[in-house]
């Protein structure tokens, strides 16, 4: 019988996960689920509200605690434990879903051919207010994602899906082991930052993976006080920066400290365009000073990587 687990991985967010429960129990699905909570040494009250909840009626509720501190540990932990389901779909525990999601995400898996399917996620400020320098360009890197209404096949990376809301059938991991979220791309606990989703993307995509977008597939994404804040994005892009740096560039013929000179010139560029919108009072000015952010991200991720290599 085919079957869908759905995981959630947790880091204190104890007071959460009822009301994530409780909706996901209501759902209608076409397929009997389970709901498999994998908890990254969380220091609240996590276990004790996981036991409650299972003791509950419904859908059933499992945990286990992933030891190594960071999302893709617990990604990759969330697939070894459903690895026998037939479908496992993520979905963040600061997130709450659509009435007609798991319909939807099944029915893409199981009679549309798909393999991987992601869909809509919207952005909640009805916990804090949406401060007004906080523009629509920036939502994105909240992890919103809105391509419209009508379903689609993704081919490129123009239009990708994030771990937010995603479901994937299980032959994809079953079959390929070592297709899996990159630990290099880490996120520690309430740090920022990440990108092995992104990284996950990439490598189906070059797989010519079946990949679908449905939009009736939503979910609705909560954002705590302490993102909205302008240094928030400026950090979150920094950090980006340093990862392409250190495991994505290329080794450049000219150096200095392991850092092609281009890019402390284009760090500076960055930078006296980001002065001349702020002075000029123009729209976009941290859209473009996350740019300057991510740059110097870049410069010190080569640096990181010419020294390790020294070492080594």
């Amino acid at each position: 019988m085919k079957n869908l687990t759905i995981a959630i991985c947790s880091y204190n967010r104890a007071e959460r996960l009822p009301g994530l429960i409780k909706a996901l129990r209501s759902l209608s699905c076409p397929v009997p689920f389970d709901i498999l909570i994998i908890d990254n040494n969380s220091t609240d009250q996590t276990q004790a509200v996981i036991s409650a909840l299972s003791a509950e009626i419904g859908p059933p509720v499992r945990t286990v605690i992933e030891s190594e501190q960071g999302i893709p540990f617990a990604r990759n932990r969330a697939i070894t434990e459903s690895i026998n389901s037939t479908f496992l779909l993520f979905i963040d525990d600061d997130e709450l879903p659509s009435e007609k999601m798991l319909e939807r995400a099944v029915y893409a898996l199981d009679n549309e051919g798909a393999e991987c399917v992601g869909g809509k996620i919207d952005i909640d400020f009805s916990e804090y207010n949406r401060p007004t320098w906080l523009t629509d360009d920036l939502l994105p890197f909240f992890g919103k994602i809105d391509y419209g209404h009508t379903p689609f096949w993704i081919k490129d990376e123009s239009t990708p899906i994030w771990s937010g809301i995603v479901a994937y059938r299980n032959t994809l991991f079953l079959n390929n082991p070592e297709l899996r979220f990159d630990h290099r791309y880490n996120r520690k606990g309430q740090g920022i930052g990440g990108g092995s989703d992104r990284i996950l993307f990439e490598k189906l995509l070059s797989r010519n993976t079946q990949i679908r977008y449905q939009p009736g597939m939503s979910v609705q994404h909560f954002i705590e006080e302490w993102k909205l804040k302008r240094s928030y994005f400026l950090k979150l892009h920094f950090i980006s920066g340093r990862k392409t740096g250190q495991f994505e560039m290329p080794s450049y013929p000219r150096q200095i400290f392991g850092v092609p000179p281009f890019l402390i010139t284009e760090f500076f560029r960055q930078v006296a365009i980001t002065i001349t919108i702020y002075v000029r009072r123009q729209p976009g000015v941290i859209r473009q000073a996350m740019n300057a952010s991510y740059t110097l991200g870049n410069i010190w991720g080569k640096y990181i990587s010419r020294s390790r290599v020294k070492a080594a």
